[in-house]
């Protein structure tokens, strides 16, 4: 009993001081305010000033909600919910809204592949973060930004696509596949170990 007690209440710190690790690693520093501006968000950066698009939020690790008009309240936690009747892991979380809805880079990166992944997750994108530490990819999209390359930087808040269902999900639901991969040096934009976005985009507590 008091061995499991132990083994739970290490497990716990190190859970907890790796959030606070990587929530300074992508959160807002001192060059990164969010302050608000009527339906817009402008954030301060070394760069200057960047507007995100109307409606998009900005969770408390300094992500960016990657769909435009969604809160907080509207997110769930899908993480560990297996697909394919368990063939799978999803380590993503799914976020429903309506075909056509905006997708917006949640940090800001380079775009390092963009790809149509057929019997996956269709069109996607992958973002890397300029430490190189972290990747975010966005699946099943409808369609991209016009313009969008690989190697372009950008911002967060820089619109990516359309929410959709390409790849193998449900037409009847569309939705936003999203993942983020921390990253160990050399590993390709299809590699990484996958951490749970929700709670730092809903500041709440992981479920399970």
């Amino acid at each position: 009993m008091i061995r499991s007690l132990l083994s739970f209440a290490i497990g716990a710190v190190l859970a907890s001081l790796f959030w606070i690790w990587f929530y300074g690693s992508v959160g807002s520093g001192p060059d990164e305010r969010v302050e608000a501006a009527g339906d817009k968000v402008v954030v301060g950066t070394k760069g200057g000033p960047v507007v995100l698009a109307e409606g998009v939020e900005v969770g408390p690790a300094g992500l960016a909600i990657p769909v435009a008009g969604i809160k907080v309240g509207q997110l769930s936690d899908t993480f560990t919910q297996a697909r394919a009747g368990g063939a799978r892991v999803h380590d993503a979380i799914d976020i429903m809204a309506p075909r056509g809805t905006s997708v917006v880079a949640a940090a800001p990166g380079t775009v390092e592949k963009i790809f149509n992944s057929q019997g996956g997750g269709g069109l996607t994108v992958y973002v890397r973060s300029p430490d190189q530490r972290w990747i975010y990819y966005y699946a099943h999209l409808d369609r991209y930004a016009p313009g969008l390359r690989e190697g372009q930087f950008v911002a967060r808040g820089t619109p990516l696509g359309m929410v959709g269902s390409t790849g193998n999900a449900n037409p009847e639901g569309p939705h936003l596949h999203f993942a983020i991969h921390r990253m160990a040096a050399g590993e390709k934009w299809y590699q990484g170990s996958a951490v749970n976005p929700f709670p730092l985009l809903a500041g709440k507590r992981a479920a399970g």
